[in-house]
């Protein structure tokens, strides 16, 4: 944990200094540079359908910066997790870093595109789990469809530089402030297809003003023994997740 507090003192400090060096316009004035900060707390961190916390709870934290006369936006994210130690390294935390650009190609129609590095600070795999994506997304209202691809090795697969995941989903406005959220992907692990599998979500997200809360239905088709937890259980095998975090 307190790699989790040092990491993110430093990601909020470099995020406020860019913000800073940035900026330079009257207070009067309409603002052009965003700084937003979050915290979560889930019962099982899925990502793309499989479990990194060995199907137990983690916290997480982040920090964003927006620039938002011209849609372009840097930040952070960092999670406790537990499955690199499950595949024989060390570690316990995940650093996400990214940057990119987002924006509307007309009315209804929206864009996104840059680029995530995945860090995973003393992993110690034969190949490191440290991955860098690079993404692009298109939205039509609520939908959306995005892909994105490595750079080089995924996620500590020996010679998968290539592989890719499609992700297709909607967040529909329902009753009672409530959001539906609808997803399927596919993981394509590139020359290991034992690796590939698809994934889905179903969920409702609600704004309580104090705190945001979700509840997902989460599960995929991987293979059985391609992501085993240390006592045989499936980190990918289908479950109820729920999470509350707070933007501010």
């Amino acid at each position: 944990m307190n790699k989790l507090v040092i990491a993110l003192a430093v990601s909020a400090a470099f995020c406020s200094q860019f913000a800073n060096a940035q900026s330079g316009m009257p207070a009067s004035a309409t603002p052009i540079h965003a700084m937003t900060y979050n915290a979560a707390l889930t019962s099982d961190y899925r990502f793309r359908g499989l479990s990194q916390s060995r199907l137990k709870p983690a916290v997480s934290v982040g920090a964003d910066y927006t620039h938002t006369a011209t849609g372009f936006y840097l930040g952070t994210w960092i999670s406790t997790i537990k499955w690199t130690k499950d595949l024989g390294g060390d570690g316990d935390i995940e650093i996400d870093i990214y940057g990119g650009k987002r924006g509307e190609l007309v009315p209804n129609i929206s864009y996104d595109f840059g680029v995530l590095s995945y860090i995973y600070p003393s992993n110690s795999l034969p190949t490191s789990a440290n991955t860098t994506e690079l993404y692009g997304q298109l939205g039509y209202g609520p939908a959306y469809i995005k892909y994105s691809g490595t750079v080089n090795d995924a996620f500590g697969t020996p010679d998968s530089k290539g592989s890719g995941y499609l992700d297709i989903g909607a967040n529909l406005d329902m009753a009672s402030g409530l959001i539906l959220n609808l997803h399927a992907g596919r993981q394509y692990i590139k020359n290991n297809n034992f690796y590939s599998y698809n994934d889905y979500k179903i969920g409702v997200t609600k704004d309580f003003g104090f705190a945001t809360g979700a509840l997902a239905v989460i599960g995929t088709n991987a293979k059985n023994g391609a992501y085993p937890t240390p006592s045989g259980k499936d980190n990918g095998k289908t479950g109820l997740v729920a999470t509350i975090s707070k933007t501010f």
